[in-house]
């Protein structure tokens, strides 16, 4: 017989949750992380050790080649998530389309790869936001990546870096379409003419030790959004975050080609939701949840 002393079980999960909720003001933007390229630390451009957020560590540019410089603060009308932003591009590759010099014959090839670290490493229960404007002009075997990785840098050949989640393109008859790949590497619904007109917005949420959940929202049209679950590739806490370009050479940097077209890769921002503090305090209205289940019993 369930005791008259015990509270109505509707009213004790309400005071639950509530009581939860009241140790959590604001709680749907309580940021762990953030960083924005509107601050004024990148007022004078796009530099290694660059921080104007909290949360993350400065940026990092190791693995990339073959030119020194492949970042900078966009002007290309092809950025549709508004000025600054964050800016990755090909100086020396395929002379896709319009040629923009210095090219080389035959291309190198470049590569350009931006990190930074997660103070503390991304936590269960936490989920990663970023904007991101990806160029559409395709070469075979060609693209671009957004990587969750393990060892504290940029991944790049022989290093130690670890790739657990990387949400990209590689163009191997695969016509703009985009791919999720941790321990399995499934093709989403979204090619990159669906992120490019207004952006898109990816969610990366860690739903355990070795698994997530994420989405993919194209800004221009929100209803096609792609989620998807799935298992982690290798091991290590992830506590670091790389975006990688290597496509054709940029229209726009270090000039202006002529009929310049949609060649470069642009960040508009980066978060880490909830505060760790917050994370405990969800489990603790889900523990008085359960602890009233338990009691109805």
């Amino acid at each position: 017989m369930r005791s008259h002393f015990l509270p109505n079980p509707r009213a004790a999960i309400a005071c639950a949750v509530s009581g939860a909720a009241a140790l959590m003001p604001g709680i749907s933007s309580a940021r762990s992380a953030a960083d924005f390229p509107t601050d004024p630390a990148y007022a004078d451009g796009w530099q290694a050790g660059d921080n104007g957020g909290f949360g993350f560590t400065g940026w990092g540019f190791n693995g990339t080649y073959t030119s020194a410089v492949q970042n900078n603060m966009s002007t290309s009308p092809y950025n549709a998530l508004g000025t600054p932003v964050w800016t990755l591009f090909n100086p020396v590759a395929p002379a896709h389309g319009s040629p923009n010099p210095p090219d080389t014959v035959p291309p190198t090839g470049d590569i350009v790869r931006a990190g930074r670290g997660i103070v503390g490493g991304l936590q269960i229960g936490q989920t990663f936001s970023t904007t991101v404007d990806n160029p559409t002009e395709r070469q075979f075997f060609k693209g671009y990546t957004i990587r969750l990785v393990s060892g504290g840098k940029n991944t790049e050949y022989n290093g130690t870096a670890v790739s657990r989640l990387a949400v990209g393109t590689f163009e191997y008859f695969s016509y703009g379409k985009w791919y999720a790949a941790g321990a399995s590497n499934p093709g989403t619904t979204l090619f990159d003419t669906d992120t490019s007109a207004a952006g898109m917005r990816l969610d990366v949420t860690l739903t355990g030790a070795n698994t997530y959940s994420l989405t993919m929202t194209p800004l221009a049209n929100p209803l096609a959004a792609y989620s998807q679950s799935g298992t982690l590739a290798g091991t290590g806490t992830i506590d670091w975050i790389e975006y990688e370009l290597y496509n054709t050479d940029s229209d726009w940097n270090p000039g202006v080609a002529p009929n310049p077209q949609n060649t470069d890769f642009y960040i508009g921002g980066m978060s880490i939701v909830p505060e760790p503090s917050s994370l405990a305090f969800f489990g603790l209205g889900s523990a008085g949840l359960l602890f009233m289940r338990r009691r109805k019993k």
